[in-house]
Order: structure tokens, then C-alpha cells, then sequence
């Protein structure tokens, strides 16, 4: 396991240990027991240019299983792991474009394994490249792992829709305000074939509206402890929380803001998330 980052601003979280700065992994890159991992919305970013040593996961292909859209299995995540190098015991440290998006939803897969030290790269992929850092076009080529099977912990990180529809949980729609009053269309970023369309928009009945980038800041780093405190003061740390977005990836981010930036004790991903719960036959929607 890698040291952790020291970084001052990063003190100030709940969980400081799952962020890493992009000067620390700098002059941390090609270390033993590290292993950098791009997670991209669009997947040929790795190709035009990544972090040295970077591996690449392409969630739609390796994360999620295409015949049920459920996130992996154990056996299918430990051959993953196999595959790519990776060992039980290594420091993995995720990052990718989109202010980080699909790479803070890795994070929650491989949460969901129980990987014991799992990170995020502040700023991600959009960060590293306005600062200039050095990349690579070479795809490193790792001995296979013995990476154990290890049974998927869906409990405590995941929600589904029969919860969702009986829950008494604060519900947050962590998309655009447009898409929560219901006004995207089938041409909106979100509701192009990239992610599949949806029948109805909309939102889930009695839901509340904190887009994901009120966490970030304009180059993707997250914002200070104190301004995440602000800008989801209306939620109670105490009290169970639910997040949805599009298809997850968005609610995945702030399921990082809310566990381990602010130390939220109750906090789950609805995954299915609106591609579900539009496209369900007489399921209540609100606009």
C-alpha cells in the first residue's frame, strides 16, 4: 500500500485517504504496488494520450455484465483484475474525463469488491492535461495477477428500485436541473445513444435536485470541505440518502463527495438510476 497523500487541502475531508493530487502521483508514477487505471466516458481519450503506466478499463465493456446491465460479478471482476495486473494488495489510484465521472463510479465497483485501497486522482484526466503533465501513448504490459474471487457487497452501497419506491431515504437527482424538471430530449447530452433514451423525463417522486458539478470546481478538482458543506447543506449526514442520475455515473461522484469528502454515515447509489425508472411501464414520475 502507497503512502497517502499529504496534500493540506486534503486533510480537511472525512476520508482524505481516497484522494491523491496529481504532484504526488507524479513523482509516484511506476512505483511497485501502484497502478494508475483511466476510466473514460469516451474510451479513445486513452489512445490520443494518457498518464505514464496508465492501464485503460472500459466500464460499458469490463465493469458493467451486458446481458443483465448489472455491474460485474465477482469470478468477472476478479478475472478483470487478473487480466490487467492487478493484485489484492495494490494501491489503485482511478482517474478519467468528465470531471472524473465513470472513474468515481470504478471506484464504487471496485468499493463494492472491497478492494482495500482504492483512489481517485483530484481533477482526473481534465486537470492533468491543463496542467501540462507529461503522457504516453504506450499501454503497459503487466504479468497476470491472482486476484482472489471475492462476493460483490451490494448492501451497503447500492439501492435498487423496489427500495427506492418504499423508501423513506432523502432521495437527490444529481442531474441537471433541465433533466429533473423534465425538459431533456432524446438530442440532450444525456439522452443521446451513448446512453440509451429514455421513454418519459423527468424525476422520481419526492426526489430533490443537487446537480453532481457543485462539487467541482471549474478545472475539475473538488471544491473545498468547507464549500462542499455548503452547497449540500441541505442533506443530513445522519439520515440515509439515496442518489440517481442518467445511467449512475454522475451519482457516483457524489456518492464520493457525500461518503468520503463529507462522511455522509447512510449513502447509497441507485445505479439503475433514470434509464430505469423512466422507461418503467406505470412508474410515478414527477415533473
Amino acid at each position: 500500500m502507497a503512502e497517502f497523500d499529504p496534500n493540506p487541502p486534503f486533510q480537511e475531508y472525512a476520508n482524505p485517504q481516497r484522494l491523491v493530487s496529481a504532484p504526488w502521483l507524479s513523482a509516484r508514477l511506476g512505483i511497485k504496488g501502484l497502478r494508475v487505471i483511466e476510466v473514460d466516458e469516451d474510451s479513445l481519450l486513452y489512445d490520443i494520450g494518457h498518464i505514464p503506466t496508465a492501464s485503460r478499463i472500459i466500464f460499458q465493456k469490463e465493469l458493467l455484465d451486458p446481458l443483465t446491465r448489472d455491474t460485474v460479478d465477482g469470478e468477472a471482476f476478479a478475472t478483470l483484475m487478473q487480466a490487467k495486473g492487478i493484485n489484492r494488495e495494490d494501491t489503485v489510484v482511478l482517474y478519467g474525463d468528465k470531471s472524473n465521472w465513470w472513474a468515481a463510479y470504478a471506484l464504487w465497483v471496485f468499493e463494492l469488491f472491497g478492494h482495500p485501497d482504492v483512489r481517485l486522482l483530484d481533477g482526473g484526466r481534465d486537470a492533468w492535461m491543463i496542467e501540462e503533465r507529461d503522457t504516453s501513448y504506450m499501454v503497459p504490459e503487466f504479468t497476470a495477477s491472482d486476484y482472489p474471487v471475492v462476493e460483490r457487497n451490494d448492501a451497503e452501497f447500492r439501492a435498487f428500485v423496489a427500495e427506492v419506491r418504499e423508501t423513506s431515504a432523502h432521495i437527490v437527482d444529481t442531474r441537471t436541473p433541465e433533466e429533473y424538471a423534465g425538459e431533456a430530449t432524446v438530442d440532450s447530452p444525456l439522452g443521446n445513444s451513448s446512453y440509451g433514451t429514455t421513454m418519459r423525463h423527468g424525476h422520481i417522486p419526492g426526489a430533490s435536485n443537487l446537480e453532481w458539478d457543485r462539487a467541482v470546481y471549474p478545472n475539475a478538482c473538488f471544491r473545498s470541505a468547507d464549500e462542499l458543506r455548503v452547497n449540500y447543506g441541505s442533506l443530513e449526514p445522519a439520515k440515509e440518502t439515496i442518489l440517481y442520475s442518467h445511467v449512475g455515473a454522475q451519482a457516483a461522484h457524489s456518492w464520493f463527495v457525500l461518503k468520503h469528502l463529507l462522511g455522509f454515515d447512510d449513502v447509497r447509489t441507485y445505479d439503475g438510476s433514470w434509464a430505469e425508472w423512466g422507461n418503467m411501464v406505470r412508474m410515478p414520475i414527477e415533473k
